[in-house]
């Protein structure tokens, strides 16, 4: 399935964009515009779509940049909702709220969708797809939202704005869980993680391809996107073998995935463009911190090094 074209795209390539640096965090400090700048005039040589992940000042601070620079990029914006009830099953110290916190949430989450609606209808030469949430009904998600409370802000953004609505999650739970939301959305969003589920490089991008046609062929009349696919660089060994990682795997897996997308031409959102020290825990080799392409002070990592010599 050509995924460019059922969502109306042209074919280019795509990556997930935050841009926090080191010493910034969401909710503390937000990239500047010069930051954020430097960041998509990098990019730009060789990415069309950007994914973001909320409709934040950091979102509202890329648009400017894209606007007032004049860049050629599409974005696929999303509203990053809070937990709505409590996920017991969550295997890290999360999950778990107070009634109270639940339901500051819920008035959060519709702030967000009222505002992902907005940002959607002000901005419609940059903005081609709204995404409802990120990984919010995965077993082990640390801010789960009941996958029927998912289904009503699909459909409220549906009535309210003219772009096609996602909603982006692990691959898993489309295959049982989110078969109603998945009705409703125009594409569904996946994303797959080998490293994750302890597979070397030599089983990655076959398992990739599994993860994806397993989606596809139980919808095969509604577009699948990946909105997260990567390798990480370092590890602590906490869920990940560190043998397993690093910038020569990287380098394979980017480039096979690369290749096998194109040559499907599905639509595929590298994770990520730069990596994020605010993430995770406090080793300096957890993983969540290592998924750039770019290192933190924007170098680039192996895997696109050849790209910017």
């Amino acid at each position: 399935m050509n995924t460019f074209k059922n969502i109306g795209l042209k074919p280019g390539n795509a990556i997930c964009y935050s841009g926090y640096r080191d010493g910034q965090r969401p909710g503390e400090s937000v990239p500047t515009y010069d930051e954020i700048r430097e960041d998509l005039l990098l990019l730009q040589k060789h990415w069309k779509y950007l994914r973001l992940f909320d409709c934040d000042e950091h979102a509202a601070r890329v648009i400017k940049v894209i606007r007032d620079e004049g860049l050629d990029f599409k974005l696929m914006l999303g509203a990053y909702i809070e937990a709505e009830a409590n996920n017991f099953n969550c295997p890290w110290n999360g999950g778990i709220y107070t009634p109270p916190q639940l339901e500051k949430n819920k008035i959060l989450n519709q702030k967000k969708i009222d505002r992902l609606i907005e940002m959607g209808n002000q901005f419609p030469e940059i903005i081609f797809s709204l995404s409802v949430g990120n990984e919010a009904c995965v077993d082990w998600t640390d801010h789960y939202v009941p996958e029927e409370k998912v289904l009503q802000y699909v459909n409220q953004v549906k009535a309210d704005a003219d772009q096609p609505v996602t909603f982006c999650e692990n691959y898993a739970p489309w295959l049982d869980k989110l078969e109603e939301v998945a009705k409703d959305v125009d594409f569904i969003s996946i994303h797959t993680y080998p490293v994750w589920e302890y597979k070397p490089i030599q089983e990655a991008l076959a398992y990739t391809q599994q993860n994806y046609r397993s989606v596809a062929e139980k919808y095969p009349h509604k577009p699948v996107v990946i909105t997260e696919a990567g390798w990480t660089t370092h590890s602590n060994g906490k869920g990940i073998e560190p043998s397993f990682v690093n910038e020569e795997l990287q380098k394979i897996y980017i480039e096979n995935l690369m290749k096998w997308a194109a040559d499907q031409n599905i639509l595929t959102f590298l994770f990520e463009a730069f990596d994020e020290y605010w993430k995770g825990a406090p080793e300096p080799f957890e993983p969540e911190k290592h998924w750039g392409l770019f290192n933190i002070d924007r170098t680039p990592k192996l895997a696109v090094k050849h790209l910017f010599t």
